[in-house]
């Protein structure tokens, strides 16, 4: 199927009725502004045309029909079932915006699902409502089977991960995650349904808290396989001759996880998203985003967790200045953000203290955060004078499949089956994911990281957030 999907059509295609309201509570933990937690590469095959009426992508995917497969056929997974996948996969995606999620909590899209629907902006309201949440359910009962398909294919093709067990299992997940949906008729009419159907997704939520988790275990077993000249290299090239494949080689495998991580991300978004609607409202939130997040306290609270992370390995952690705009607010999901900064402060200081040694007077950390009326970004600036990086590692610090941390640490992480998506009980230099994740989710929203070093004095990180929230996601083919 070729062409293109909006969410206007999808929202019409979706009528319901009203009945009682549904509470639930799988949301506790917050930050110093209510932040309620949760989990989160451009395409450029995919062309978008941007609607201002919608705030929402309508994307034009590359055609996608089942017969364009080479083989329709997927490991493990039965016929019929696999028939099913591969249409879903052919069906174009929907991408929102922050914005969109926002004004979709607000009921600002009602009167698309519901003619008579009269939307008052004068109403405050904090509660989303019957119509509110059967309509976001409506969307994501169609939204999602279509995400978890085209992942499925990837999973199930990418060279050399799919035979990785950790990898079989996700995959398998996302299998059953898929059924799950397709269980569900496609028009949620009442309450009843709306109920029954957010019980599947908060089921499904919990399940996929381990991903992260699973597809590390993956790219371990992926590097020692290559360590150990298991893996099967009929189409990657040698850098010596005991068989170890070239770290460029992998560029497919790098790719993918790309791929995996920014869908994953927006799954999450979607499925806490709505989760959230259906809590009791907190001040300043629409669902997971608030409307007034501050930069200034979310990088308190990561430098709080990174110092507690650092003076528990080394005994001691750098000082952390902050300056620039502390009084800024702008709509964002703070746990993104913290995600985010956490990561760059951790390694700031480890860098600190690796470089300068233990118990030497160690050089400040700087933080700043930057923006103005006229800018498009908020900028935040993260500065140390850990000794830097090589140039020749800076391509590689952005792969899945490269960390500093020593194997035994590594193995020790992927031992370990935590279902959540970061902890501050991790070591400070894990996985190798920090850095990668961290990129996808500024990208996510429409900002970016970058990373300029000076090897042997220190490295500057730049991440930029979109202060609009207009920008759509970059939705993976």
């Amino acid at each position: 199927m070729s062409g293109k999907m909006s969410y206007d059509n999808i929202l019409k295609n979706h009528p319901v009725s009203v009945s009682s309201t549904v509470s639930r509570s799988i949301f506790t933990s917050k930050f110093s502004c209510h932040a309620k937690r949760t989990a989160v590469k451009y395409n450029k095959s995919s062309r978008v045309t941007f609607c201002p009426s919608l705030m929402m992508i309508q994307t034009r995917q590359l055609s996608l029909n089942a017969s364009s497969y080479d083989n329709l056929q997927i490991a493990g997974v039965p016929d019929d079932v696999a028939e099913k996948i591969h249409n879903h996969a052919a069906r174009p995606q929907t991408s929102v915006s922050l914005q969109t999620l926002m004004k979709t909590g607000r009921g600002e899209y009602l009167h698309r699902t519901y003619e008579d629907h009269q939307h008052d902006p004068s109403d405050n309201s904090k509660v989303a409502t019957d119509k509110i949440l059967m309509q976001v359910a409506g969307f994501l009962r169609h939204e999602l089977p279509i995400r978890l398909a085209r992942r499925i294919l990837d999973l199930d093709r990418v060279p050399h991960m799919r035979d990785m067990n950790s990898v079989k299992q996700v995959k398998d997940l996302y299998v059953t995650s898929f059924l799950e949906l397709l269980s569900v008729q496609k028009k949620i009419d009442n309450m009843k349904q709306e109920e029954e159907f957010a019980a599947i997704l908060e089921s499904i939520y919990e399940r996929h808290a381990s991903v992260l988790v699973q597809m590390a275990r993956g790219a371990f077993e992926l590097r020692a396989a290559i360590r150990n000249g298991t893996i099967d290299h009929g189409s990657v090239s040698r850098n010596d001759g005991k068989g170890i494949v070239e770290f460029d080689a992998l560029e497919d495998t790098h790719a993918f996880l790309d791929r995996f991580y920014i869908s994953r991300i927006g799954i999450r978004v979607l499925i806490g998203q709505y989760l959230s609607l259906r809590q009791h409202p907190v001040e300043n939130y629409i669902g997971l985003i608030c409307s007034k997040t501050s930069p200034y306290e979310i990088v308190k609270r990561a430098i709080d967790d990174a110092a507690f992370m650092c003076t528990r390995k080394y005994g001691d952690a750098p000082e952390v200045i902050i300056t620039g705009r502390l009084d800024l607010t702008f709509p964002y999901v703070p746990t993104h953000l913290h995600y985010i900064m956490l990561e760059l402060l951790k390694n700031s200081m480890r860098a600190t203290v690796d470089y300068h040694g233990i118990d030497a007077d160690y050089p400040p950390i700087k933080v700043v955060i930057a923006d103005g009326k006229e800018n498009e970004d908020v900028v935040i600036k993260i500065s140390d004078e850990g000794g830097g990086i090589p140039r020749s590692t800076m391509k590689k610090i952005w792969s899945y499949l490269f960390t500093t941390a020593d194997p035994a640490i590594q193995e020790g992480m992927v031992a370990f089956n935590e279902n959540v998506d970061h902890s501050i009980d991790s070591p400070l230099a894990g996985l190798g994911y920090g850095l990668p994740i961290s990129r996808s989710y500024a990208r996510y929203f429409g900002g970016d990281l970058s990373l300029m070093s000076m090897e042997g004095y220190g490295t500057d990180a730049f991440v930029y957030l979109t202060r609009l929230g207009n920008t759509r996601e970059p939705l993976p083919l």
